[in-house]
């Protein structure tokens, strides 16, 4: 028997998906090609509820087990409903949709130039559940060194509030949107490291503390009902060993841990220190990860958006293909949408 020869199609009754793959920072991104039903709706708030009412075995099937893992990340292209973007895109994780995605964003740049239309350089239009987000692609001929994304206006929702959290006791938290709703927590007050080594105690508490701020806390966006809910935690640690401005660890979705540093939520972290005066118009703030990968984050001016003072940040970083699959469902598989173990 050669084993070397095995050559195998899948049977035509068999639904099958076809991804392309990537990380940003070591996060996952995991990209629909081919094999999802046509999303309806006439904007995208509208194709996310239905994706989300009708067709929620497709996310399962590819964030949980056995075909994804507790914290794994997608991405579904779709028909923009709005004439200024390129593309729309609905992020999935093991929980349900995001809001933005700010590696998605970056890995998607990547993505349109490595496997798509597009060329270092180019600008891409992401029309995201939060608004417009503007990729712009860097690199040369031999593929994409970075990608940099104008993300939509980030603003401080809540300052100085503090919670009883079950086990922790008091902790002292802020909130901000940069796309998608996070609290941030000092993890020195809540006595966690940031370290891999402490990613079980961080899924944890970031879970303890989020359920605690979300009922502390009525989070309402100024605009989209869809976008008012409370994303995730963010531990933060502005005094790293490295040379970075800051650390931190987001735990979001049902316990799921961003091994990147979240785009999103160094987006908010950029309206805080704008708060702060910390950070100044085009000045810039480096953020690490649980796995020591950076974003580096900025804004060219102050604004205002639906009565808050915000900015618009811009977030940079850099992504890796790192595979394409083609996902299968045999009939007799007893788990067609997977499981989630945590």
């Amino acid at each position: 028997m050669d084993a070397t020869s095995l050559d195998w199609n899948p049977p035509d009754d068999w639904r099958r998906v076809e991804t392309l793959d990537a990380h940003t920072g070591g996060e996952p991104l995991r990209i629909v090609l081919d094999g999802l039903p046509p999303l309806e709706g006439e904007t995208l708030l509208a194709k996310r509820r239905y994706m989300r009412d009708e067709l929620d075995d497709y996310r399962r099937l590819l964030m949980h087990e056995p075909r994804g893992h507790a914290d794994m990340y997608g991405a579904i292209l779709t028909e923009p409903s709005d004439e200024r973007a390129d593309v729309g895109v609905l992020f999935t994780h093991n929980e349900g949709y995001s809001t933005m995605c700010g590696h998605g964003i970056v890995a998607l740049g990547v993505a349109f130039v490595e496997a798509g239309p597009c060329e270092p350089g180019d600008d891409i239009v992401f029309e995201t559940p939060a608004g417009l987000v503007t990729a712009t692609t860097h690199g040369d001929e031999s593929g994409v060194d970075h990608v940099a994304f104008e993300n939509v206006p980030a603003f401080v929702y809540a300052r100085n509030r503090a919670v009883e959290v079950p086990g922790l006791g008091a902790v002292e938290y802020d909130v901000a949107f940069g796309g998608a709703f996070y609290a941030y927590v000092e993890a020195a007050d809540a006595g966690v490291g940031l370290g891999t080594e402490d990613a079980a105690e961080l899924v944890d508490l970031g879970r303890r503390i989020k359920r605690a701020v979300a009922d502390d806390l009525a989070i309402q966006h100024p605009t989209e009902d869809d976008l008012s809910f409370l994303y995730g935690t963010i531990f933060v640690d502005d005094d790293p060993a490295s040379d970075a401005d800051s650390r931190n660890v987001c735990v979001f979705a049902d316990g799921e841990v961003d091994r990147c540093p979240t785009g999103t939520g160094v987006s908010g972290r950029l309206a805080l220190l704008a708060a702060d005066e910390r950070v100044g118009p085009g000045e810039r703030f480096t953020v690490e990860s649980i796995v020591d990968s950076r974003f580096t984050g900025w804004y060219e001016e102050e604004t205002a958006f639906e009565g808050y003072d915000a900015v618009v940040p811009t977030v940079q970083g850099n992504a890796h293909i790192t595979g394409t699959q083609t996902f299968v469902v045999d009939p007799d598989d007893p788990y067609p949408a997977g499981f989630f173990l945590r």
